[in-house]
């Protein structure tokens, strides 16, 4: 990649516009560049939550990957010439979906996104992707987009959800469930 990076101040984006990777130039708040943003904050996010698991916590390599195929995706998102997320991505999620999921109890009430510091995380984790997964739904109604880049992020949330729900089991902390409101309403 050599110097690519070297200079950060170009000032090329003081209009209000930003360079894609193959030199065309578009607007900061194109839809395209919004699901860029979020699936950065994802990953960022994804760090986080990485942070909060024991070095021997089978999730944490799952997780590395993960952030490996965020960039990816970033980066097809960046040259939409590019294809970089493919089906064995999202069967790679499918799997541990189902792999982490087989000791749960099944679900009879909602979950709030809550507990400790690692499932909160987690649980913020599986919204954010949820917000990329819609500004990849919006971008795929203007141009087009490679499909298994939205499945990818779809499984990501499912990946997650579950991933809070094995952390809560595992460590032994009770999953705290929804409750509806007994203010009373007019």
């Amino acid at each position: 990649m050599g110097n690519r990076l070297s200079k950060i101040v170009t000032k090329t984006g003081d209009d209000g516009t930003t360079g894609l990777a193959g030199g065309q130039r578009i607007r900061k708040d194109h839809i395209r560049m919004e699901t860029m943003g979020t699936v950065d904050e994802l990953n960022c996010f994804v760090g986080l939550f990485i942070e909060t698991l024991e070095t021997s916590n089978p999730l944490r390599e799952i997780y590395i990957q993960i952030q490996n195929d965020l960039f990816d995706l970033g980066g097809e998102l960046a040259m939409p010439e590019y294809t970089m997320i493919n089906e064995h991505h999202c069967e790679y999620l499918e799997n541990h979906v189902e792999h982490f999921n087989e000791p749960l109890k099944p679900l009879k009430d909602f979950i709030l996104p809550s507990g400790s510091e690692a499932l909160a995380r987690c649980h913020i984790v599986r919204s954010v992707t949820r917000r990329a997964e819609r500004n990849m739904v919006s971008l795929a109604a203007v141009e087009p987009i490679n499909a298994n880049g939205q499945k990818y992020l779809n499984r990501l949330s499912d990946f997650a959800f579950v991933s809070a729900r094995w952390l809560a089991h595992v460590n032994g902390e009770p999953e705290v469930l929804w409750k509806q409101s007994k203010i009373k309403t007019k």
